[in-house]
Parts: structure tokens; sequence; C-alpha cells
């Protein structure tokens, strides 16, 4: 590799959106900016967004380019960083996936990017920019956030915990609006943004319900070991609920979510797959009760840091239960098999 202000290359996956067959891990050149924060490649997590940019064709290339570098949900190490940055060699840290529109639309122009209202915002690893399955890369330092040391690998999570954090804050906007004394909660599915969300309902001394179809695998243990309560099925959940955060995109979910919780964050997506008609009487019962309905998806830098600092003040043994299966960088293409028992699948950089 260069040195802080030149060009080198660096190993790294490669993939182009809708050819599977195409994944490869090659040597890619970079360019190590004096301005930015420069980290070492630790691990990186594997999402449903990146098996839809594989599979499916999600996703656009970098301008010139026919292949992209795939992951958002990054941790890294800091090696060299600007002075005056706040950052220094040691630091453990994640980047940011979101950038701004170059052409600042209002919320981007007040570094609300997350809430981009024109499309014109970039994402690493997802739209327009390579993301950090590599060995190195780099990040202007505001759109760096520090980890807490003792995290170590963990601190993979925090993109994921970061979109948890935003459903919260977004949901207590609403709570808070409509006066609702909001105690119990319902998590619908139990996949790593489901689990993350009911910690951060449990550390908010919230009553905390998580339904997913799981009967065996780590999942069940994983809820119940937050001391919330595990259900393969809604009608088992007898509770009231003040809030949902419905984390899986399946349509009767979402609708019975809606129907019984007063406020509901919708953080899953449905696609197209297995469309069920919409009853009209869901409608109804949002207006008359006062109800509402919030979406939510990538995060903002205060997000971010709220959920580092969940991360960093969770049982850090019931975080490792997450990461199910690691694998290496050369083998990256494995990551995004889907296995039975998996929850979190990592890719390990070094």
């Amino acid at each position: 590799m260069g040195d802080d202000t030149g060009r080198g290359t660096i190993r790294a996956a490669q993939v182009v959106p809708g050819k599977p067959e195409s994944a490869r891990v090659a040597d890619v050149e970079v360019v190590e900016r004096p301005d930015e924060v420069v980290a070492d490649g630790l691990l990186v997590g594997v999402c449903g967004t990146d098996v839809e940019i594989v599979q499916d064709g999600f996703g656009v290339l970098p301008p010139g380019r026919d292949a992209i570098v795939p992951f958002h949900e990054s941790l890294g190490r800091v090696v060299g960083a600007p002075d005056g940055s706040g950052f220094e060699v040691g630091d453990l840290i994640a980047g940011v996936v979101r950038r701004p529109d170059p052409e600042p639309c209002p919320a981007c122009a007040v570094d609300a990017w997350d809430f981009c209202q024109n499309g014109g915002y970039r994402e690493r690893g997802i739209k327009e920019l390579d993301g950090y399955g590599m060995r190195r890369w780099s990040v202007p330092a505001e759109f760096a956030v520090r980890l807490d040391p003792a995290l170590g690998d963990l601190g993979v999570l925090t993109e994921p915990a970061s979109v948890v954090a935003k459903a919260w804050a977004q949901a207590q906007v609403q709570w808070e609006r409509a006066h609702v004394p909001a105690r119990s909660v319902l998590v619908t599915g139990a996949g790593p943004i489901g689990l993350l969300a009911a910690l951060l309902g449990v550390q908010r001394g919230f009553d905390v319900h998580v339904v997913d179809r799981a009967t065996g695998g780590p999942k069940p243990d994983l809820v119940r070991d937050l001391g919330a309560a595990f259900h393969t099925d809604l009608d088992q959940v007898t509770a009231d609920v003040d809030v949902a955060i419905e984390c899986t995109g399946v349509a009767p979910l979402i609708w019975e979510s809606v129907r019984r919780a007063r406020v509901t964050v919708l953080a899953g997506l449905a696609g197209e797959h297995d469309p069920v008609p919409l009853d009209p009487s869901v409608f109804d019962d949002v207006v008359l009760g006062n109800k509402a309905v919030v979406g939510t998806v990538n995060a903002g830098l205060a997000d971010y840091r709220a959920g580092a600092d969940a991360l960093a003040r969770a049982d850090h043994r019931w975080l490792a239960g997450l990461i199910t299966r690691r694998v290496p960088l050369e083998r990256f293409s494995e990551a995004l098999e889907r296995r039975e028992d998996d929850v979190k699948v990592v890719v390990d950089l070094d």
C-alpha cells in the first residue's frame, strides 16, 4: 500500500449487481486522502440488502465502473487520522453508510441526510460508492463513529444498531406527541434488527414481546436471555401493545401490528413477494384510534452514536450470540448464502 496521500491497491470483495457468478476477490485501487480517517478493515456484517444487490441487481454502480465493493456494515481500526479530527491511531470505528446529496435537498443541507428528499444521496456499498468490504478504507471524520474499545469484534453491529436506534427515536416522538404511556412493545421478527430492537426496548425498561416463527436455533434463547418474551404466533401475545416495531416486511404481520399498537414503526421491506390484500378496516382503525405509523431506513449520525452507546451498555456475551457465522474475505460469497441457524453473518477482512 502507498503512503497516506497516495494511491495503492488493497484486497477487496467485488460484485456486479444481479450477477452472483461474478463475485470475486481482487486487488482494487484505493486513494488514501490526507484529510480522511484511514482504517484497517476488520469485519463487515452481511444483511439482506447485500444479498439483494448480488442476487437481484439492487443498487447502483460507481460512475464509470463495472463492479462495486460491497458491504455497508463496517468495523475498522484507525491507522491514520488528520490533526484535529478527534480520532487517534488504534481507535475502533464504524463508518457511516449514507452521504448527502451533492446538491443538498433541505434535509441534506442540515445534515439530516437519512431523510434525503430527492434521492440524490449516495451510500457505501449500495449506491454509487464502494463499500467497506476491503482490507483498508477511509472516511471523512464526520462520517466515522468511535466505538467503545471493549466491544472488539462486536462493534460490527453498530450499523444495524443505528437503524434500531432511529426506529426507537421515531417511535418516541409519536408516543410523546399522543401522550401514550409506552410500557409494552411488540417486535415482529427475530433477525439482527428485531433482536437489537428488543435489546433497546429492554434497556428502556419496556415489557418486550418478540414474535418469530423460529422454533429452534439460537433466536428463542437470545430473546429469553434478554428477559423478553418469545412467541411463535401473534395470538400468543395477550398484553396490550403500545409500540410495535415491525422488522419482517410480511404483510399480515404489518397489518396486525398496526391494528394492535398505538405507534408502529415499519423497519422491514415487503417488496413484491407474496402480496396480501389490505383490509380497509385497518385504515379506519388508524384514523379513529389516532394511531401513528412511520417508516424508517438508514440512520443519521446521532442514531449511530445512540446505537454504539446501546452496544457498549449491553451484555457483551449476549451480543456475541448474535454473530453466528464468520467467513474469510477470500470466501465472502459463502456469507451471502442463507443457513437455517444464521442470525448475523460477518466477513473477516483481516
